[in-house]
């Protein structure tokens, strides 16, 4: 308060007058600061149009591709009525496995079904695949979750070169969502091709239980009847005589060839129903044993047998050298030709060992 002038406010602040030039730089400034809040804002705009634009798809786009969906599989569900094995060209292929949008899976299997590419093995896994197929098809839990295609070499080899896939028959599944993984594609020769060990697979691959049902086969009650009426005939027809029955040496041979069955993997084809043999779609060339521990051919199944019956033989040569009442010359050819045996193909049932279990050290005459 000062004296002789009234009342003053105590918070009232002095007003300052500023220069000319200060006015102009303030100006200046403000007009900055304006400008820069412009683009700012422009540029916000912009950024929220670009995402409503590509970031959030608009309804009319969700419409399309709701269609289009709709369309591929009501394409596939006409097909699948008609045959359950889709057969399909590089276009099918693409536009209905390959292109989105899909929420189902396909199961294809690629293969070479032509005369002229003499593949044994793809017309029986062809059989397996087409029972795996119609037992879908045709069973009360078929949806449109999962389909059965094919594609053959000689009708989509722009397929194959595509997968960059050189052998055939391979199993894959191309799953709803995503590109497959490595375990979509179908270890062939360690399970086999039966439609069970399939059926297995994509159950793993899709939570999809297929129940194989396989068409009557009469064959294996024919040959049982067969034998059984043959039995029945030679008892009949020895009916006075029946000492045939106490036979040890028909008893022995009997055993002899059930026991060499069991132990050289007759069973385990029966079950894992692996192919013959394999064939290099590019040289060419012929393989009978299976170069893994896991798994195994019809062919090596054979082989074995063989291999195995000839030892078998040659022991039972060197128990009749042992204990036959035959002159010393005859059992010494007898002793002779079963140690023979024996080495022969021990030998090489030794070597068939070493190529399946790789790292094995040792060996006996052969490599």
């Amino acid at each position: 308060m000062r004296r002789g002038s009234g009342l003053v406010c105590l918070f009232s602040r002095p007003i300052h007058r500023h220069s000319p030039r200060k006015v102009w730089l303030l100006g200046e400034r403000g007009a900055n600061m304006a400008a820069r809040w412009w683009l700012w804002c422009v540029s916000a705009n912009m950024a929220v149009a670009l995402l409503l634009s590509y970031g959030v798809p608009s309804a009319s786009a969700q419409r399309k591709k709701e269609m289009v969906l709709s369309e591929k599989v009501s394409q596939l569900m006409e097909w699948t009525n008609k045959r359950p094995v889709i057969r399909m060209n590089g276009d099918k292929f693409r536009r209905l496995v390959k292109a989105p949008p899909r929420n189902y899976s396909v199961i294809v299997m690629f293969t070479a079904l032509q005369l002229h590419r003499q593949c044994v093995v793809c017309k029986q896994a062809d059989e397996e695949f087409q029972i795996l197929a119609n037992s879908w098809r045709y069973s009360s839990a078929f949806t449109n979750r999962i389909f059965f295609a094919m594609v053959d070499f000689d009708e989509g080899s722009d397929v194959f070169q595509m997968l960059n896939m050189n052998s055939a028959p391979t199993f894959i599944n191309f799953p709803a969502k995503g590109k497959p993984k490595r375990g979509d594609t179908y270890e062939l020769q360690v399970r086999g091709f039966s439609a069970e060990q399939i059926a297995r697979w994509i159950a793993d691959r899709t939570d999809v239980n297929i129940r194989v049902i396989r068409p009557p086969n009469y064959a294996g009650p024919l040959m049982l009847g067969l034998l059984l009426a043959v039995i029945g005939g030679l008892v009949y027809l020895r009916r006075s005589s029946m000492e045939f029955l106490f036979n040890k040496t028909g008893w022995a041979f009997a055993a002899l060839c059930f026991v060499l069955a069991m132990t050289s993997g007759q069973m385990w084809n029966h079950i894992r129903g692996p192919p013959y043999a394999h064939k290099n779609p590019h040289t060419g060339h012929v393989n009978y044993i299976h170069g893994s521990s896991q798994a195994q051919f019809v062919a090596e199944t054979h082989i074995v047998l063989l291999f195995n019956g000839g030892v078998t033989l040659g022991m039972v040569l060197l128990c009749e050298a042992a204990t036959s009442d035959m002159d010393i010359g005859k059992r010494k050819i007898m002793c002779v030709a079963g140690i023979a045996l024996v080495v022969l193909f021990f030998s090489w049932m030794l070597s068939i060992f070493r190529s399946k279990y790789h790292g094995y050290p040792y060996s006996f005459l052969m490599s």
